[in-house]
């Protein structure tokens, strides 16, 4: 709370930790449930070789649709919904990160900065394996596969809840071994670290100034919001570049970042780094949105009882 800026920060000390928990898991699986189309979507227009299917994110979604109904749209999701844990992890090392050094510098964009990094290298330690899985459920097409595996048809009329989850690991496993669950995991560090290091400064830096060029009595929540998905475009736009190369790695196989990225030069050029970034923004628009005013509520909501009623919030 040291900081001056117009906007206040609530911090780690100032949450009551049960509401919060509890409060943000509620939060980030509706958030899932609203955006994962777009993910699975921004996951095939990444790996699929040119325009061999589809010819952007609303193509996309109109041929799944139509080919494969809505619940293509939510290939993987099931077993995705296990990143709760991450999240969780995510937004504590995130909290405790930005109070741990606090004691060494009051600059809000460094604490910023390191926290979102440090946030992002334990979440994906988790989630990489959750991500491979998913993803290889995201290829899954009716009767064939954009990916390396191919899940078993099963019976009709034996319906087999994570059935088909199961068929994946144990390809994946028969495959690569363990490792083949962290394939990708370096790329999705050098995805997700600067992504999460760069959107936390930005969104504080905008912020910073609609508060500055906004009335007085204009909402800080809504500034928040706005800024939320203008720090989601410009770390997307930043990062995209990885994030195409670690979805090929991942989805296809691949051993090395820096082959793929030879390879992906070669057969489409510098535009096939743009590849999902389109659907990318378009699903972090809404998301971030809903991210952060519903992240900056749960806080107020988590507030401990004694902060409640304190003109700061």
């Amino acid at each position: 709370m040291e900081d001056k800026r117009n906007i206040q920060i609530i911090e780690w000390e100032h949450l009551d930790k049960k509401k919060f928990y509890v409060f943000g898991v509620c939060m980030t699986m509706i958030i899932r449930v609203s955006v994962y189309p777009f993910t699975l979507i921004r996951t095939r227009l990444q790996v699929q070789k040119g325009k061999s299917l589809y010819n952007g994110t609303f193509d996309a979604f109109v041929k799944i649709l139509r080919s494969e109904g809505a619940a293509g749209l939510y290939r993987g999701f099931l077993v995705n919904t296990f990143t709760l844990i991450s999240g969780q992890c995510y937004v504590t090392t995130y909290e405790l990160t930005r109070k741990y050094v606090s004691r060494y510098s009051s600059s809000n964009t460094v604490k910023s900065l390191v926290a979102g990094g440090s946030a992002s290298l334990v979440a994906q330690s988790i989630t990489v394996p959750i991500d491979v899985i998913s993803q290889h459920l995201m290829m899954q097409r009716v009767g064939q596969s954009m990916g390396r595996f191919r899940v078993q048809v099963a019976d009709q009329k034996q319906t087999v809840m994570f059935g088909q989850t199961k068929d994946i690991i144990l390809q994946i496993f028969k495959a690569d071994g363990l490792k083949g669950f962290y394939r990708g995991y370096v790329a999705s560090l050098l995805t997700y670290i600067p992504n999460s290091a760069v959107w936390w400064p930005f969104y504080h830096f905008y912020a910073e100034q609609l508060s500055r060029l906004s009335p007085k009595d204009c909402p800080h929540l809504l500034l928040q919001a706005i800024s939320g998905p203008l720090a989601a475009a410009t770390a997307s736009t930043i990062t995209n570049p990885m994030d195409v190369i670690r979805a090929r790695v991942q989805v296809e196989g691949k051993s090395s970042i820096i082959n793929t990225f030879r390879q992906l030069m070669v057969e489409e050029g510098p535009w096939g780094l743009t590849k999902g970034l389109s659907a990318r923004i378009i699903s972090a628009t809404p998301s971030t949105i809903v991210i952060v005013v519903g992240y900056e509520t749960l806080k107020k909501l988590s507030l401990r009882p004694e902060l409640v009623d304190s003109r700061h919030w």
